[in-house]
C-alpha cells in the first residue's frame, strides 16, 4: 500500500515537540499579536501563553507515543478553523480528505482555546483552514507549528473593512472602536459568490498536495460553485421586491449578505457578539427601528436574545433568529441555515 508523503512527516513534526532528553522544557516565548482586528492584545497574549502550554502538554505525551491513532495515510487529513470552512472542505475533498473542525457544535468559535489534543491535530494535519485574525489560539497554533501547511482563507477573498459591513458606532463617533482599529469583516462566508471562490482555491491547494486527486477536487468545486450560484439567484429573486431594506441586528455578523443584496444591516453591538451596547447605542437603534418601520429584531441562536428582546418591546416589534452561521445544529448544513435565512428575511422585510 502506498503511503500518502506528508504522511511520513507527522512523526517527525511530533517528534519536534518533545522535551530535549538532558535539557529542561521551557516556555517558548510568545510573540504579542498587533492589536485591531477582533480581540484586543491582552486577550491575544493569553490565548498565545495557552498554546504554549498546551504544545509543552503535547510534547511530554508524544514522548512516549508514536503518530495519532487512527490516521489513513491514503486520504488527506485537513483541520478547519470552524464550521463554514470544514463545510467547503468536505465539499472539496469528498472521501479523499478527513476533515476536523477545532470548533465544536453549539460553541462559539471567536471563543475557541485549544487543549492539547487540538494542538497536536494542528501539529499532525496536512492542512490547516483558517480565517486569520477570526480565532487567536488557532492564529497562534498556525504560526508555531503549521504557517508553511495554512490556507488563510483572506488570502482569497478580501476581507470587507468593518465600516463597510453596517453602522454600529454612536452618533457623534466619526468611527467606532472597531474601524479605529482597522478591523475587517470576518463574515466572508455569508456571500455564496464569494465562498464558491474560496472553494475554487481550496481545490487548487488540496490538487498540490494530493496530485492524484486534483481533478475530483477541480470537479467538486465546479458543483460546489453551481449550487452556490443557484443559492445566490434564489436570494436575489426573493431579496428584490420588498417594503423595507434595513435589517436590525443584534450583531452586526451580516455585512457581505447586505452588500451583495442591498440591504443596510443595522448592528446593534460591533463584530463580536460579546460586544455590550450601550444605553445611548440601544435607544438609537430603536429609534432607527421605528424610523424604517421594522417588524423584526434579528438575534443569533448562540447569542442571548436579552438584546433583541429590549428593543423589540420597545418599539413594538417582534424578534426572529437570523444565523451567521458560525455553526449549525445537528441534521443542518450551509445551505439549509442559508435559506431559513432567506424566509426569516422575506418575511421580516415584507418581501413579495
Amino acid at each position: 500500500m502506498e503511503i500518502h508523503p506528508a504522511a511520513r512527516t507527522r512523526s517527525a513534526r511530533r517528534s519536534a515537540l518533545r522535551p530535549a532528553p538532558d535539557h529542561q522544557s521551557t516556555q517558548p516565548d510568545i510573540p504579542v499579536a498587533s492589536p485591531g482586528r477582533w480581540r484586543v492584545a491582552s486577550l491575544r497574549r493569553r490565548r498565545g501563553v495557552a498554546v504554549a502550554a498546551a504544545l509543552l502538554a503535547l510534547g511530554s505525551v508524544t514522548a512516549c507515543s508514536t503518530d495519532s491513532a487512527g490516521q489513513d495515510p491514503n486520504r488527506v487529513d485537513v483541520v478547519a478553523g470552524f464550521y463554514p470552512l470544514q463545510f467547503v472542505t468536505e465539499r472539496i475533498g469528498g472521501d479523499a480528505v478527513r476533515v476536523t473542525s477545532l470548533a465544536k457544535p453549539g460553541a462559539e468559535p471567536h471563543d475557541l482555546e485549544l487543549n492539547p489534543g487540538q494542538v497536536g491535530q494542528v501539529v499532525d494535519a496536512e492542512l490547516i483552514v483558517y480565517l486569520k485574525g477570526f480565532q487567536p489560539a488557532v492564529d497562534e497554533a498556525v504560526k508555531q507549528e503549521a504557517a508553511d501547511r495554512a490556507f488563510d482563507v483572506a488570502t482569497v477573498q478580501p476581507l470587507l473593512d468593518a465600516s463597510d459591513a453596517g453602522h454600529t458606532h454612536e452618533e457623534g463617533e466619526e468611527h467606532g472602536h472597531e474601524e479605529e482599529a482597522g478591523a475587517k469583516d470576518p463574515h466572508v462566508w455569508l456571500d455564496p459568490e464569494r465562498l464558491a471562490t474560496i472553494g475554487d482555491r481550496l481545490a487548487e491547494r488540496l490538487g498540490k498536495i494530493a496530485p492524484d486527486h486534483a481533478a475530483d477536487y477541480t470537479a467538486r468545486a465546479t458543483t460546489l460553485r453551481a449550487d452556490l450560484t443557484t443559492l445566490d439567484k434564489e436570494y436575489a429573486e426573493g431579496l428584490k421586491t420588498c417594503q423595507r431594506r434595513e435589517i436590525v441586528v443584534s450583531h452586526a455578523a451580516f455585512g457581505y449578505l447586505a452588500q451583495r443584496y442591498d440591504l443596510e444591516q443595522i448592528g446593534v453591538s460591533g463584530l463580536t457578539p460579546e460586544d455590550e451596547p450601550s444605553p445611548k447605542r440601544l435607544a438609537e437603534v430603536a429609534t432607527e427601528a421605528r424610523q424604517h418601520g421594522a417588524t423584526t429584531i434579528f438575534f443569533e441562536t448562540q447569542v442571548s436574545s436579552k438584546v433583541a428582546d429590549t428593543i423589540a418591546r420597545e418599539v413594538g416589534a417582534s424578534t426572529a433568529v437570523l444565523n451567521p452561521i458560525e455553526g449549525v445544529e445537528a441534521g443542518a448544513d450551509y445551505f439549509t441555515a442559508m435559506r431559513a435565512n432567506l424566509a426569516a428575511l422575506r418575511k421580516a422585510l415584507g418581501c413579495s
